[in-house]
């Protein structure tokens, strides 16, 4: 809001404004999310491809032709995915039942070995509110919103579609709307690319997780590794936080139908995922200036969750990095970005 808009006001009455405003904006978007959701996938979709457009025009295809190969491309992608994972997240589905038994079954065994031998860690009262099951069902819940997206897929890549036709024309028209040398140039271009830089190594990183996830579920034998995977690369999106949740399920899936131990080979290959991966070689490709700190992940994770719904918990820390970047980007709201990183540095 400009400045001349609060003139009159005390610094109370400016808050309680700005703050209204605010929450108006969050129930417009949450009450918009049938048609916000779609939109935002396609807004990321179309930054992760923008890369893939500029090169295959720098090799002289036209830009339709070039639009054409990258919606086959996102077609072929989508349908490797529907084929691999689409039975097994209908089984899996089927047997949640069975595996929420078989959890609770090991809960009630691992209590009675300590009560064997005179440690009674929580008495059945407190048992009652204890689900050993939910973590599946909110897995569930959470494939079975991504699945639902599916029927979006016609709007979404036609969204994309305009999206990369205006990309290919937005340098020009930024040219004849602003005054050549302004600083708003400058600094959209500066947002812009670290925006496309932070999503393409995200991707790239989220993809070399979900793969290396996979093998080592393979390798132990468990069931529906590609699904889970599928969920690591997704939740790799979530930064310091999302690979661990995203090991919940195959963990917990292990120690049912394999025991203990092949639920410890699981748990200790994703620590050691999330920690190869996600604090070393993400940092030194991205640079500190793009980190949030854990807290700022976790409340984004709940905040998007609730405005959005499920995917809005995958799109919470793109959607939070942009409004750092955003920030980072004009010097008077620097200190908010800073508030919101992970390091005391300068972003």
């Amino acid at each position: 809001m400009p400045e001349n808009a609060y003139v009159g006001f005390n610094r109370v009455q400016k808050f309680l404004l700005t703050a209204a405003a605010f929450v108006v904006v969050v129930a417009g978007m949450r009450e918009a999310q049938d048609i916000l959701v779609p939109f935002l996938l396609s807004l990321f979709i179309a930054i992760i491809v923008a890369p893939l457009l500029n090169w295959l025009r720098s090799k002289g295809i036209p830009t339709g032709i070039a639009i054409l190969l990258i919606v086959l491309l996102i077609l072929l992608a989508g349908f490797l995915i529907a084929v691999l994972v689409g039975s097994s997240l209908t089984d899996f589905s089927a047997s949640l039942p069975s595996y929420q038994a078989g959890l609770k079954a090991k809960t009630n065994d691992f209590l009675a070995f300590f009560e064997e031998r005179g440690l009674k860690i929580v008495d059945e009262t407190f048992m009652e509110f204890i689900d050993p099951g939910a973590a599946m069902r909110m897995t569930s819940k959470l494939l079975t919103g991504l699945g639902n997206l599916l029927g979006d897929t016609f709007l979404i890549l036609l969204v994309v579609v305009f999206m990369l036709l205006e990309a290919a024309n937005f340098g020009s028209k930024m040219e004849v709307a602003v005054d050549p040398g302004s600083p708003s140039i400058d600094r959209s271009s500066v947002f812009l690319d670290n925006i496309k830089r932070y999503m393409v190594i995200k991707t790239w990183t989220s993809l070399g997780t979900g793969l290396i996830a996979t093998i080592w579920l393979t390798l132990w034998g468990v069931d529906y590794a590609i699904l889970w995977g599928l969920l690591t690369f997704i939740f790799n999106y979530i930064p310091n936080i999302g690979s661990i949740i995203a090991a919940v399920p195959p963990v917990l899936l292990a120690l049912v139908l394999q025991g203990p131990w092949v639920a410890l080979a699981v748990a200790l290959g994703y620590l050691s995922i999330n920690m190869i991966i996600g604090s070393f070689l993400e940092p030194r490709f991205m640079g500190k200036g793009l980190g949030l700190s854990t807290l700022i992940v976790f409340l984004s994770l709940l905040f998007w969750g609730w405005v959005l719904g499920p995917v809005g918990m995958i799109l919470s820390v793109p959607l939070t990095i942009s409004m750092k970047i955003a920030l980072t980007s004009f010097p008077e709201t620097q200190w908010i970005s800073t508030l919101l990183g992970s390091s005391r540095g300068k972003t």
